[in-house]
């Protein structure tokens, strides 16, 4: 290594050269670059395995516990099971071991089963076969060995292996077209390019006499952006240096389409490649009924230890009297005497704590899971969801956020794709105040079935007419259409057709093929792009050809795409179209204000406007472009922004050509799903990137705004006249003129009595508001409480001019309000990812601007009018049964354990268990477990048909109205109240007893032996039978499943209780069950008071319902009584009218 080497490793990794601190280099075919150019550095890279799976087989079990154990619950149990083991505890370590073990287990599986899923997906990809070339040879293996460096050949319809650099490919331009559907989801074929200078090695023998390097960032996850370049040793001292970016990088996960082979090398290889960083999982959103649960859980963790206090305290205080002391027969009593009396009461303590330890229902969270797990099921069979059209129905993502669907406040949705078809279809051009529309007008003639037609002057004249042909040419030049000459349809080619081709456009964007469709139906076709020359035919059907130079693509910031091509005649051309907004600033000469009026004109309507400008370019001005261009390709930092810094030095003073209008026609049944939206009380924000005129008309088609809706504009235009202050104080005080402090959330509804507002807003404006005020200003005041304060008193809002991170920042911004609303976003395209990703629940829409986020939504439709089904009904019905699973739970907990502590007053304090341990185990899990599972998946208090009818039946259950603390209490002081009857009841019934002859208590009044464990079964008996017969009446929707389940459950408890005290079974170091069940049921007073313990303790909660739903009953109630009552008449016609054929039939007789 000579010094020069020395000097350059010195400088590139040891000053802190900033270009090079996030660069790798790439050593193609692994060859030494040659001696005193660049020193060799062999560097460390992963091979190419993918790994989706999150667990070994070594460290299954370790892992998963952990994770299980992290849980809450899962981790108090463990504590309670733990001290079962290591003290002496009234119950045995079963009763809680068992539970634990079982949820555990069951959660394990699952969560094993799928990852074995993942292995094997990950070894069908890391196993599968690629080509890589090896010594001017091509050679096979598996896709796990692939390495940086390798150069692999890639063969038609094969998925790209790894992130890969193009070099060369099949045809002669260098070009390979791919699809990237599983990446973004857009099925359209993009173009890229191979490096100029290696595009010439077709052969695996010329590929690998390659010499070269890459340099290059190191891996990142955007899918669109790609810093590199790539050094070419030649026989020359010096290398060619020529720029890298992301259209000569092909992804893992592409597929090449209409392209024979592709050579080109590996420069990020597994969990490094640009797919595998998109695996990074999202944020975990928790919905408000786990938040309710988790609060829930708390409150009853208090009661669990005061009731362990409580009995603590009472226990000495008892013990107290030398009288009452630990009976003599106790063994270790001695032993325990001469412990310190802390440490005999902290042992105590715990042993309460276990006594009483299943307040805490361990299995409502395996109920839960698997409640939303296998409801989530009911959104994927929906019929009515599915597409005919796309041959798809819906997905769900994740099932944990089934129920928030049931709570959605405000829902923000994208316009264009989402609220539109994104099917587009070109209305009209104009260009200098000339109105063109296709099928209407060709060649100036106004063809057949345009009468009635606004036409502006459709004969332009002479220098009109060279203006209208170079607007024709740009739109058929300034773009990144591809042209499929044939398609194969079940192994026939077609694509000829009577000697012409009918070769077909295709695109990433459908706005381009919608341009030069439209430029085609008007007289000027685009044919194709060959050997960096684009051709189109004139309508004198004359071909002519342009040099492709250079395309400077579009991008969002910009809003415009241009491109540089040269005529056959050696005339240079800048062609440029965009949004007007960013075309008008830019133009120096041209009708603008003709256009500009045409172009408001065509917005009003609803129309996405573009407008198209020129300029010509000397040989001097595009030498001087080409130089700023390369100087910005071949920066490796900051590429982006001296990119656009080099994009706005060139794109200016052009003169004005024209605009199109094309027409993106709204979804079937959108503007109804909107209406119902409202009507659900849920308030509809409509975010787009487009124009604020453009996106009004639409907010109106789809009545988000009436005719009524008084607009108030909060946008640039109107601050430039006002400062944001007063705009925000104007309209605040608009607002809430007639409202006073009241918002809009306290109405019931959208009454005729108070105004709609309907708010615009632009991103430039919002980025003003959502600016942190810097102290010392003049106002000091809080733009965005104001801003909030506004949009809480309007019906709808829109948001146009949006970028991307800032409908994010809106939804947050609405999500850290004071009321904390539950927010939901969807969305079709990429640009929407970040709102569906921020949103308590993101929808994606399966649309044309790919899937990317349908991949990142919780849930994904494939149109907008599904909301409104699975908000309205799949979320309502989640709603109910989970709200309904959550309080039942923790309420027949409640009735389960409260006679426990009852009955320690009974026994000295002494923590004797009142059930057996087979009850106190099993009660959770199998004879209360499957009825309310089955409730919480089948229920349906209302119809279908009426929920989608009414969607005023959403306000009933909005902000989690039967989970807050009222329902809570009354829930938890009903399950004291029946706990209450089960024991006193049982107690004072039996009462009055006396000594048997063998020395058993017997009952006196009942002929009844009557222990202990009698009165236990007892009070368990009549429990069991409450809790189950509670969800009985609470269930709306009977099927003869839940006839099975309900009364099987209770079938099941009786036989089981039978079998296990009717058997001497040997494995049980305890008889004590033996015969109890038995000879308790042969009592009749027992079945009396059964009976009537049972209706004790169901009557109130009858006559609580009875007396609200006559005095103070929901919507959802009086529709319930409604349909009961119609019911009811059609039962009495139907005998009214069987009653006199009867009487007929006699009659005649």
């Amino acid at each position: 290594m000579d010094l020069s080497s020395i000097r350059k490793l010195i400088t590139r990794y040891c000053t802190g050269e900033e270009s090079w601190v996030d660069s790798r280099t790439v050593y193609i075919g692994h060859k030494e670059p040659p001696p005193g150019t660049e020193a060799y550095i062999p560097q460390r890279f992963p091979d190419n395995r993918i790994v989706s799976s999150k667990y070994t087989f070594w460290n299954f079990i370790p892992k998963n516990l952990f994770e299980q154990f992290r849980r809450i619950a899962n981790f108090y149990f463990l504590i309670i099971f733990l001290v079962q083991l290591i003290i002496d505890t009234p119950t045995s370590p079963t009763t809680s071991g068992l539970p634990l073990f079982f949820v555990i287990t069951v959660t394990a599986i699952k969560q094993g089963y799928e990852d074995w899923i993942r292995h094997k997906a990950d070894n069908a990809i890391n196993q599968c076969p690629v080509h890589v070339i090896q010594h001017g040879k091509v050679v096979r293996k598996q896709s796990q060995k692939l390495r940086v460096g390798d150069i692999v050949q890639v063969k038609e319809n094969e998925t790209f292996p790894c992130d890969l650099i193009l070099l060369s490919t099949s045809r002669e331009d260098g070009t390979c077209f791919v699809t990237t559907a599983s990446l973004d989801g857009e099925s359209s074929h993009k173009t890229y390019y191979a490096v100029q200078d290696t595009k010439a090695f077709n052969t695996a023998e010329e590929v690998d006499t390659l010499h070269a390097t890459i340099e290059c960032e190191q891996p990142q996850p955007d899918l669109y952006k790609f810093v590199g370049r790539i050094n070419i040793y030649l026989d020359r001292d010096e290398p060619i240096a020529r720029p890298l970016g992301s259209e000569n990088l092909l992804l893992r996960g592409a597929t090449l389409k209409n392209t024979e082979y592709i050579h080109a090398v590996a420069i990020y290889t597994g969990m490094e490649t640009k797919m595998a960083l998109n695996y990074q999982s999202k944020s975990q959103k928790r919905s408000a009924v786990e938040k309710s649960m988790n609060a829930y859980l708390i409150v009853y963790l208090c009661i669990l230890i005061s009731k362990a206090l409580i009995n603590t305290v009472l226990k000495y205080a008892w013990q107290a009297n030398p009288n009452r002391d630990e009976p003599w027969y106790n063994q270790k009593t001695e032993t325990e005497r001469q412990r310190h009396v802390l440490i005999r009461a902290f042992t105590d303590f715990l042993a309460f704590m276990v006594l009483f330890n299943y307040i805490i229902p361990v299995s409502m969270y395996v109920t839960v899971e698997m409640q939303k797990f296998l409801g989530s099921y009911f959104i994927l069979w929906d019929d009515d969801m599915f597409d005919e059209e796309l041959g798809e129905g819906p997905l769900v993502n994740t099932s944990d956020l089934n129920e928030e669907l049931g709570q959605v406040e405000y829902v923000f949705t994208d316009k264009t794709g989402t609220l539109t078809e994104n099917n587009m279809e070109l209305r009209e051009c104009c260009v200098d105040g000339h109105v063109y529309v296709p099928h209407a007008v060709c060649n100036g003639q106004i063809l057949p079935g345009a009468a009635g037609m606004d036409m502006i002057d459709s004969s332009p004249g002479v220098d009109g007419k060279e203006r209208e042909e170079l607007f024709f040419r740009a739109l058929c030049l300034c773009h990144t259409v591809q042209v499929k000459e044939e398609e194969t349809v079940d192994g026939i080619k077609r694509g000829i057709h009577q000697g012409k081709s009918t070769s077909f456009y295709i695109s990433s964007s459908p706005d381009e093929v919608a341009l030069v469709e439209g430029m085609n139906r008007l007289g000027f076709t685009y044919l194709r792009l060959k050997d960096s020359h684009m051709e189109i035919l004139n309508r004198e059907d004359e071909m002519e050809r342009f040099e492709l130079l250079e395309v400077l693509n579009f991008d969002s910031v910009r809003r415009r795409m241009s491109v540089i091509v040269r005529s056959s005649s050696g005339e240079y051309y800048l062609f440029c179209k965009g949004a007007d907004s960013s075309i008008f600033p830019r133009v120096v000469s041209g009708k603008v204000e003709q256009v500009r009026a045409r172009v408001e004109h065509n917005a009003v309507e609803g129309l996405r406007t573009l407008c198209v400008a020129y300029k010509k370019l000397t040989h001097e001005e595009y030498e001087e472009t080409c130089r700023l261009l390369n100087s910005a390709k071949l920066a490796l930092h900051e590429r982006d922004k001296k990119l656009a810094e080099a994009y706005d030095v060139i794109e200016k003073d052009f003169i004005l050509l024209g605009a199109t209008a094309v027409e993106d026609r709204l979804q079937d049944k959108a503007a109804d799903t909107i209406e119902s939206l409202h009507k659900a009380g849920m308030k509809v924000w409509v975010l787009t990137g487009d124009k604020m005129e453009t996106a009004a008309a639409t907010c109106y088609a789809s009545r988000l705004f009436h005719r009524n809706t008084q607009i108030l504009e909060l946008t640039t235009k109107r601050t430039e006249e006002q400062s944001l202050h007063d705009v925000l104080f104007d309209l605040s005080r608009t607002v809430l003129r007639q409202h006073g402090s009241m918002t809009r959330d306290t109405f019931s509804g959208l009454s005729g009595d108070c105004q709609d507002y309907g708010l615009i807003i632009d991103g430039a404006t919002l980025s003003a508001v959502l600016k942190p005020t810097q102290e010392g200003t003049s106002n000091g005041g809080n733009y965005k409480e104001i801003f909030l304060e506004i949009c809480r008193n309007c019906s709808a809002v829109l948001c146009c001019r949006m970028a991307p991170l800032q409908k994010a920042q809106i939804v947050k911004l609405i999500k850290a309000s004071k009321e904390h609303p539950i927010t939901l976003a969807i969305g079709d395209g990429a640009n929407d990812v970040s709102m569906i990703l921020e949103a308590h629940v993101g929808i994606g829409i399966m649309g044309k601007e790919g899937r990317q986020a349908a991949r990142n939504s919780d849930y994904a439709i494939t149109k907008f009018k599904h909301l409104k089904k699975m908000l309205l009904v799949h979320g309502h019905y989640y709603y109910i049964r989970i709200a309904e699973l959550v309080q039942y739970f923790f309420y027949k907990n409640v009735c389960f354990i409260f006679p426990q502590f009852l009955y320690q007053f009974f026994c000295g304090f002494s923590q004797q268990p009142l059930y057996d341990t087979a009850y106190l185990t099993l009660y959770n899990i199998s004879f209360t477990s499957l009825p309310i599972l089955l409730y919480s998946l089948m229920e349906q208090h209302i119809n279908i048909d009426i929920l989608k009818r009414d969607p005023t039946l959403y306000r009933d259950i909005a902000k989690n109205s039967l989970l807050r603390w009222p329902t809570f209490i009354y829930w938890t002081f009903l399950g004291i109240f029946d706990a209450v009857v089960f024991f006193f009841g049982a107690f004072f019934l039996f009462d009055n007893t006396t000594f048997t002859s063998n020395g058993q208590l017997m009952a006196t009044n009942t002929q009844m032996m009557f222990g202990n464990w009698t009165f236990g079964t007892l009070v368990f008996t009549i429990l069991v039978f409450t809790v189950t017969l509670k969800l009985a009446l609470d269930t709306h929707y009977w099927t003869w499943i839940n006839h099975f389940v309900i009364w099987g459950s209770l079938l099941f408890y009786v036989i089981f209780s039978l079998l296990w005290g009717g058997i001497i079974w040997p494995f049980l170091n305890y008889q004590r069950m033996y015969y109890v069940f038995m000879q308790m049921l042969s009592s009749g007073p027992a079945w009396l008071s059964i009976i009537l313990l049972i209706i004790v303790s169901l009557l109130p909660d009858v006559v609580k319902k009875v007396l609200c739903r006559a005095l103070w009953p929901t919507t959802t109630e009086r529709i319930q009584r409604m349909r009961a009552d119609r019911i009811f008449e059609r039962v009495e016609t139907n005998i009214h009218d069987s009653l006199l054929d009867g009487v007929q039939n006699t009659t005649e007789a």
